[in-house]
């Protein structure tokens, strides 16, 4: 407060705030379709997943210069026009064998975190926090890959 001589205190942060409660790794599913297999009894599985792009590039420019004198003009006019693209392809291939008499199970998706959060107002009076929400969150990365299962039917 100001002209009070004191440093800061837990009232003079903000009125609200979130604290993560709970951190732990997950597989997050992928929407695509065709990411999802089964295979089995027994044998080996392979899949892959291949991801292309295009980036494209073009410029484009004029110019126009006019000198004049007394008797005569000339004017010139200059465009041009570059276009430039390339193609990148990336892919990712997975084999696992599967043990006898099972299906193996293979999802493709990132890896990533599921949360637990609180959230809290600040209690005037009391300079302390309240707890006014909490709940839960998954949250992908940008790290891909699959993740293996095995079940009996």
């Amino acid at each position: 407060r100001p002209g009070s001589g004191r440093g800061a205190t837990m009232c003079d942060y903000p009125s609200t705030w979130y604290n993560v409660t709970s951190k732990k790794a997950t597989h997050v599913p992928s929407w695509w379709n065709g990411t999802k297999y089964k295979d089995g009894p027994g044998g080996t599985m392979k899949v892959s997943v291949i991801k292309g792009g295009t980036i494209s590039l073009e410029v484009a420019g004029s110019g126009e210069f006019q000198a004049g004198a007394l008797l005569a003009k000339a004017k010139v006019s200059v465009s041009a026009k570059v276009t430039s693209s390339v193609t990148i392809t990336t892919g990712h291939e997975y084999t696992h064998n599967i043990a006898k008499k099972k299906y193996g199970h293979l999802q493709y998706g990132s890896w990533g975190y599921k949360i637990t959060w609180k959230r809290y107002r600040l209690n005037a009076k009391t300079c302390g926090g309240v707890e006014i929400a909490h709940g839960s969150a998954t949250l992908p990365t940008k790290e891909t890959g699959w993740k293996y299962w095995e079940t009996s039917s």
